[in-house]
């Protein structure tokens, strides 16, 4: 596992960590919620971890960022003017007004769909998925199979926070996957 305490630009990661607000029991007995709501608000904090998401990528020459929604569109167009590439939303169904191409992917109880334009990607443009939190992988296995779809090829995906105690990355073995904090349990 990555050193969770700095990046490779010297990013104190334990004060990014000290930034984000521990909510026990939401949204449900038993589950302590990140919120990085807190993180947001602080100028400073926001701004270094914006820098450290985008550098990572900062040499791979970047067509796109693609976010999901909802806080993907927080980060992604910060990431994508840091890295000088486009950002494209990848949204829930009906909520995007041109023609779509959709995915359905399995849930742990049910299914979902995301939505992407038909011409939001051109085929061989390179592309990074970018959202706030990586739990299980699923979402983020998702978008990428559905941007492959329109022929992009994924330069990476980037998060803010991953919970290694889910082992997300095993869902997404054949990408590139950073994240800036770790989270055990």
């Amino acid at each position: 596992m990555p050193n969770a305490s700095s990046t490779k630009t010297g990013v104190n990661c334990e004060h990014l960590k000290n930034l984000i607000r521990e909510v026990p029991d939401f949204p449900k007995p038993g589950i302590l919620f990140y919120d990085i709501t807190t993180l947001l608000k602080d100028k400073l904090g926001f701004a270094t971890l914006i820098d450290a998401l985008s550098e990572h990528y900062l040499a791979k020459d970047i067509d796109l960022v693609l976010g999901m929604e909802a806080r993907g569109f927080i980060f992604g167009p910060a990431v994508a003017y840091r890295l000088n590439a486009g950002f494209v939303p990848v949204r829930k169904p009906g909520k995007l007004p041109a023609a779509t191409t959709k995915f359905d992917y399995a849930l742990e109880y049910g299914t979902n769909t995301l939505e992407i334009h038909r011409d939001a990607i051109q085929k061989g443009q390179r592309v990074v998925i970018v959202d706030d939190l990586l739990a299980t992988g699923g979402t983020a296995a998702a978008t990428a199979k559905l941007a492959e779809s329109l022929g992009a090829e994924i330069a990476g995906m980037g998060f803010v926070v991953e919970l290694d105690f889910l082992n997300p990355r095993e869902k997404l073995k054949q990408y590139d996957v950073f994240s800036l904090l770790h989270y055990d349990k």
